[in-house]
């Protein structure tokens, strides 16, 4: 038997949850909870082998309450269940020690599947952002920066000009120039705030 519990602050969604698991009996709903606060006092009282977590909830989001869960109870085996389907938003989720990430619109039968996966150990991504993610891991790698690349993208979000980055680093403006459009280029941006903004989502700065 596999318990399972569910956080989303829709009643809609957790009862249609409940009438799908309520057909396979080798799965029991043990609770259910409409925000991030009531599913951690919960969680202090009674753990489910495997929670579906919603991402967006009042109060603590799906991201906090993930890594808060992973730290505290860490048997618990996580499934994002949401509408999100942002990369970086899976990722962050993936980060926080969720085994598993499906989209609301999944089937019953990807659901269970799902359930059954993570409670193994295993993880389960919803196949759509499984191919994203792959796609997005190989884009990445073909735009990994060179250590010079990385030390002017970390100066120019500290706001220094081409002169004072090719001062500081002992290298012709000449040269700051170029890896700053070789910056541009690689990250696929059109300006300095641009190479501000990614730098700062994708951790490339500290």
């Amino acid at each position: 038997m596999i318990n399972v519990a569910i956080a989303d602050d829709h009643s809609i969604v957790l009862n249609g949850l409940q009438k799908i698991l309520a057909l396979h009996p080798d799965i029991n709903v043990t609770d259910v909870y409409l925000n991030g606060d009531s599913l951690l006092e919960g969680l202090e009282v009674k753990q489910p082998d495997v929670l579906l977590l919603d991402i967006q909830m009042p109060g603590k989001n799906g991201i906090e309450v993930a890594g808060i869960i992973s730290k505290k109870f860490p048997d618990v085996k996580m499934i994002a269940l949401t509408n999100v389907d942002i990369l970086i938003q899976v990722k962050k989720m993936l980060q926080k020690g969720c085994l598993g990430y499906l989209l609301k619109d999944a089937s019953p039968e990807i659901l269970v599947e799902a359930i059954k996966t993570v409670h193994t150990g295993e993880q389960f991504l919803y196949e759509p952002l499984s191919r994203q993610l792959v796609n997005n891991f190989f884009s990445q790698n073909s735009k990994q920066l060179t250590r010079r690349e990385k030390e002017i993208l970390q100066l120019i979000t500290e706001e220094h000009t081409n002169q004072e980055i090719a001062d500081k680093l002992f290298l012709s403006l000449r040269t700051v120039e170029n890896h700053r459009n070789n910056l541009l280029q690689k990250l696929d941006v059109k300006n300095t705030a641009g190479l501000v903004k990614i730098a700062i989502q994708e951790g490339l700065v500290k």
